[in-house]
């Protein structure tokens, strides 16, 4: 006991410091490994972004009524208009009612741009110009960039004025709500049509909408 009397200052001394050096210790290991992960982590991101950068860009098959029809190799997250604008835009016989013009496009895409008389066409036969699902089986082209829809006019069903329901008259391309609402309200005060031409005389559809929307159209 006289011993431990006789240096217990520096025996505390001892002990502080080796506590000391054990926290200091600790800390570098907590240290080492909080870098390592960080380190990790850092890896896996480039990784990813490498992957990413890979595939930033889309080769893009437009063809149809476009100005200038061809491959393009176009940034992945533009859509479907843009390709269009990028290929010199639609020629003046292009109907894109069929078409999704805010889908994403994808590698090795496909997009043709369907002429006014080949959907009306398309609409007399029954038949759609060619759906996203359908196979493609030459001479036919699959087109990756047509709207997926089974009712109304896609499905080559034309729409009769007379009888035709609100919901129906809205598969019409063009023809929304309030429009839909006002053909109802003309053919419950007027009186059916006799002519789809009649059609302009509705509040909100004029010669322009009209041309767009007569192939659709039946009494």
């Amino acid at each position: 006991m006289k011993y431990l009397k006789k240096y217990k200052y520096q025996i505390t001394a001892l002990l502080i410091v080796i506590i000391i050096i054990y926290v200091l210790l600790i800390k570098h290991d907590l240290l080492t490994n909080s870098t390592n992960q960080e380190i990790e982590y850092e890896k896996e991101i480039t990784k990813v972004n490498s992957k990413n950068d890979n595939n930033s860009t889309c080769n893009i098959d437009i063809k149809g009524a476009i100005i200038n029809p061809g491959v393009y190799l176009v940034d992945c997250h533009k859509n479907v208009s843009d390709v269009i604008n990028i290929a010199g835009g639609l020629k003046e016989e292009a109907d894109t009612s069929t078409i999704n013009l805010a889908k994403r496009i994808s590698d090795e895409m496909v997009i043709v741009i369907y002429t006014k008389e080949e959907i009306a066409n398309a609409i007399k036969e029954k038949n759609t110009p060619i759906t996203i699902e359908k196979e493609c089986i030459c001479p036919e082209i699959k087109n990756d960039a047509c709207i997926e829809k089974t009712d109304g006019v896609s499905n080559g069903k034309l729409i009769n004025i007379n009888t035709a329901s609100k919901e129906e008259l809205k598969t019409i391309p063009g023809i929304g709500d309030s429009k839909a609402e006002a053909i109802i309200k003309y053919r419950n005060e007027v009186g059916n049509f006799k002519d789809i031409a009649e059609l302009k005389n509705v509040n909100g559809i004029g010669e322009k909408l009209y041309e767009e929307i007569k192939i659709y159209l039946t009494r």
